[in-house]
């Protein structure tokens, strides 16, 4: 039998009101694409999404061809009703025959039954839910199901009773926000006699979460965290991005007691104690910044990000020694442009003017057209009786950066005093 096209069914999925037009549908399918995308989904749940998207596309596209035949390109209220009338008396039909092979089915089991009492001893039976929460987006809460319905061809059902892989089933679910239309693989349905699992809630606040960061309300996200770290707290995952959602949100207070309960339950790692280096650092707290970066670096020794923090720390603290032993580590691994004038800093501040030329030659070497580099080397060689190099670099420095007054104005006192040769013969 061919299949009856449902326009009902294809408006209840994309949650459209009838009368539509082709951008009607166009904007329905848009909106729920941002929700069922598979990019979206908790770990898991990729392929429900996937489905779930491939039917509202399917529906999207029927309903966009019905409206640009139908007249003056908009699908009435009427044309949804008899299309629906239509659908309902194929699946009576389907129905009918489906009751009839279950009959048949258990005629056969009672013979087997009589002739065979013991082929199978596990028995058929069906429990209906009401209540359910989505496992996609668990901030909607729990909701009632309104419906269940199939998409795809019913008939390609299998010997073994299984559907075929046309077909595709999901509900309608009354939330407080309103009724949404969930795949029946995101689904999880809500037995109020028993609690639910630790876990079970750690992944639904953690899910949540994701999603009002995604969104950029970070406190709601620090609020969803809270729940999830109340159901387990040595989880660290949930630690970390309770960290950084007290850090984005502003709230530097509640990060600083976050990172300390996720170092503490990962206390060997560095990346615990890099989050608390920027925070501290956030909150002008600059000496247990400078102890978490060391902790930091000591903990991963290869990284030279990690000494250059340390060295900036340091100097922030006027620690010269520490600064340069770090910032020297540092070049040593793996040189860059802003730790090769940190370094060059600390050692104008130790009065090792050898150590400033050569540390912001290197970041001229390293980045020939940065022009802070080139200014720094200027500012560095004016200092020496190398008058004529740091010309050179100033007017480097004035081309990189032509807006430079301070570059500008170095270079006029370097040609004032330059010496004065009488040109040769």
């Amino acid at each position: 039998m061919a299949q009856i096209l449902d326009i009902e069914q294809s408006v209840l999925l994309l949650e459209l009101e009838p009368p539509f037009d082709k951008r009607g549908v166009q904007l329905a399918r848009r909106r729920l694409a941002k929700l069922w995308h598979p990019d979206l989904a908790p770990p898991g749940r990729q392929f429900e999404h996937e489905r779930h998207l491939q039917a509202i596309n399917e529906a999207a596209d029927t309903l966009e061809r019905l409206a640009e035949d139908s007249r003056g390109g908009r699908v009435s209220r009427n044309a949804v009703k008899v299309s629906a009338a239509a659908a309902r008396r194929a699946r009576e039909e389907a129905g009918r025959r489906n009751y009839e092979a279950q009959e048949a089915a258990r005629a056969a089991a009672e013979d087997r039954s009589e002739h065979d009492p013991f082929g199978t001893r596990m028995p058929d039976h069906s429990v209906v839910h009401r209540y359910a929460r989505c496992l996609s987006y668990p901030e909607w809460g729990v909701g009632s199901v309104t419906g269940i319905y199939f998409t795809g061809d019913t008939q390609s059902t299998s010997s073994n009773g299984t559907g075929g892989d046309d077909v595709q089933q999901w509900a309608r679910i009354k939330f407080h926000i309103g009724v949404r239309t969930v795949p029946a693989g995101s689904l999880q349905f809500v037995d109020f006699s028993r609690p639910d699992a630790g876990a079970d809630r750690v992944q639904r606040f953690v899910t949540a979460a994701q999603h009002a960061m995604a969104e950029g309300s970070y406190a709601l996200a620090a609020q969803r965290l809270i729940y999830a770290r109340d159901a387990e707290p040595g989880n660290t995952a949930v630690l970390r991005l309770m960290t950084l959602a007290f850090w984005q949100g502003g709230n530097l207070p509640a990060a600083g007691r976050a990172v300390r309960d996720w170092a503490r339950h990962e206390c060997d790692r560095p990346a615990p104690h890099r989050y608390a280096a920027r925070i501290y650092e956030d909150m002008r707290a600059y000496d247990l910044a400078a102890e978490a970066a060391d902790r930091s670096a000591q903990r991963a020794p290869t990284d030279a990000g990690e000494w250059e923090r340390v060295g900036r720390l340091r100097l922030r603290l006027m620690d010269r020694e520490r600064a340069i032993e770090a910032l020297e580590r540092a070049r040593r691994l793996s040189p860059s442009v802003p730790g090769l004038l940190d370094l060059a800093l600390a050692y104008h501040l130790a009065g090792d003017l050898g150590g400033e030329v050569t540390a912001t030659e290197q970041a001229t070497v390293l980045s020939p057209e940065s022009a802070p580099a080139w200014s720094r080397h200027a500012h560095a060689l004016a200092r020496t009786d190398r008058i004529s190099d740091a010309i050179a670099a100033s007017e480097r420095a004035q081309e990189l950066a032509p807006g430079d007054l301070e570059v500008r104005a170095l270079l006029e006192r370097l040609r004032e005093a330059a010496p004065r040769v009488l040109p040769a013969a």
